[in-house]
């Protein structure tokens, strides 16, 4: 529990002379006090201590209380915001409460008032943040294949698992999209001695070019148009932790010698500043391409590789390990009936015959989407019905589909005919009429391949063409469609 001697309160408000009285009150009670009087330098000084509390006054000139407010949610959602607003303000007030503040007081206020919310909000954090060391320590222990599964390659994982986390290597992660990287990256920073510190994830495929270097490493006020306060980059908010840079094959060659850099020296320099910032972060970067292909072909520094590699782990992908389905199925069952209050007993044979034989192109994650589907679809069991995958048998229909629909793109004999014989017997045409029996011929057409591809199936065939049973049906009676056996369609 956390001592009001150990705590800091920094307090943001424009007037010094409430600063101080506030500081003073607090003092008194044994916290240790920071003072702002603008916007960009609380910012500045929460960055630097990482209070235990901020007190906040709404309204300031430059930066207002709400969007300080937005960046300290922004950095770290669990530190308190106590708002200080004048009594005709408190609709601004409950605004800022919506958006995450802990409490807020009234000037003038009392003494007491002040000293009573900033310990019970210290107390409330403390308390989180016991019950998130517990959590911790219990995943802790919680070996990597108890969440992925038991088969032999990822018990092979958490061996390697078990020797890199309490080192300060940089590790390397290869595995398709979807296989379950990031599980990995983390279970290998909450096996370290930086478990208690943050694990920051960047995609460095979604960030565009011109971004990158202000996302890792963020830009002092001025820099550009429309950096009207300072930046605090990816990599000062994880120091002493984890950064876990996936898709890295994707960063740009511009920012690649920038990351050497940091790798070289555990320093940092902001867009626009002068200063060097030391870092303690520890990295771990992630890809579906091989990196060494990826130097081969000119597209990655051969010396910021050598940096990266000096740990590997492969994850393979689902297709590789199916002895992992049914674990995983059963666990995204148990979470989804949690999340959805509901009491899906679990995943019949037949469906867990289609889930065994499905190659998973989206590895664990499409597994975990198509699970919690069919138990938000199923009432007790999970059946094939209710898995949003497609069996081998339809994945053949749909490629039979395929080439016939590109066989009637490229041709339309029947139409042409009958247009032909039409003009040929002296009869005058519309250009309506043509269009309608066009398509009539190309209905007709249409219908008949389907019903062949479906055995016949209206049902089946009315799914394909997306309309209704009634409307297959009607559309057969009207060409004179039959069924007579399973492979025959006649017309009449």
């Amino acid at each position: 529990m956390i001592t009001n001697g150990d705590s800091k309160i920094l307090i943001i408000d424009d007037e010094i002379d409430l600063c101080d009285m506030i500081s003073y009150i607090l003092t008194k009670e044994g916290y240790t006090t920071y003072v702002a009087n603008d916007g960009n330098a609380g910012l500045e000084t929460f960055h630097k201590i990482f209070p235990h509390v901020v007190i906040l006054d709404l309204c300031m000139p430059v930066v207002s209380g709400i969007e300080i407010l937005k960046k300290v949610k922004e950095t770290n959602k669990e530190v308190p915001v106590i708002i200080i607003t004048a009594y005709g303000e408190i609709r601004s007030a409950i605004e800022a409460i919506k958006l995450g503040a802990y409490d807020y007081f009234t000037k003038p206020f009392d003494n007491e008032q002040i000293v009573l919310v900033v310990k019970r909000a210290i107390e409330e954090r403390s308390i989180r943040q016991e019950i998130h060391t517990l959590r911790t320590q219990f995943s802790l222990a919680m070996p990597l294949f108890e969440q992925m599964g038991s088969s032999a390659e990822i018990e092979r994982i958490n061996e390697l698992v078990d020797r890199v986390a309490p080192t300060n290597f940089t590790v390397l992660i290869y595995g398709e999209t979807g296989s379950g990287k990031e599980l990995v990256a983390r279970n290998i920073h909450n096996r370290s001695p930086r478990r208690d510190k943050p694990f920051i994830v960047v995609d460095c495929g979604s960030i565009p070019e011109t971004l990158i270097e202000s996302e890792l490493f963020g830009f002092e006020k001025g820099t550009f148009t429309g950096a009207e306060q300072k930046k605090i980059g990816q990599f000062e908010v994880a120091s002493g932790g984890t950064i876990f840079l996936d898709e890295i094959g994707n960063l740009p060659k511009s920012m690649q010698g920038k990351l050497l850099r940091v790798l070289q020296e555990r320093r940092i320099r902001r867009l626009g500043g002068n200063k060097e910032i030391k870092v303690d972060v520890r990295i771990i970067a992630a890809g579906n391409e091989r990196l060494e292909l990826l130097v081969e072909s000119g597209n990655f520094r051969m010396d910021l590789y050598q940096r990266l590699n000096e740990f590997c782990v492969e994850v393979p992908a689902l297709k590789q390990r199916k002895d992992d389905i049914v674990f995983l199925s059963k666990r995204f069952l148990d979470i989804t009936n949690k999340e959805l209050n509901k009491n899906v007993r679990g995943v019949s044979r037949e469906a867990l015959e289609v889930l065994l034989s499905h190659d998973w192109p989206g590895n664990v994650r499409e597994l975990k989407n198509v699970i919690r589907r069919a138990v938000l679809l199923a009432r007790e069991v999970i059946e094939p019905k209710h898995l949003t995958i497609k069996t081998q048998e339809t994945k053949q229909q749909d490629s039979s589909m395929m080439e016939w629909q590109s066989d009637m793109v490229h041709k339309n004999e029947d139409c042409t005919i009958s247009l032909n014989l039409d003009i040929n017997s002296g009869r005058e045409l519309s250009f309506h009429a043509m269009v309608n029996k066009c398509v009539e011929v190309t209905e007709r057409k249409i219908i008949e391949e389907v019903l062949k591809q479906t055995n016949g199936n209206k049902s089946r065939a009315a799914k394909i063409l997306k309309i209704d049973y009634k409307t297959m049906h009607y559309e057969a009676k009207k060409y004179g469609i039959k069924v007579r056996t399973k492979t025959e369609i006649i017309t009449s």
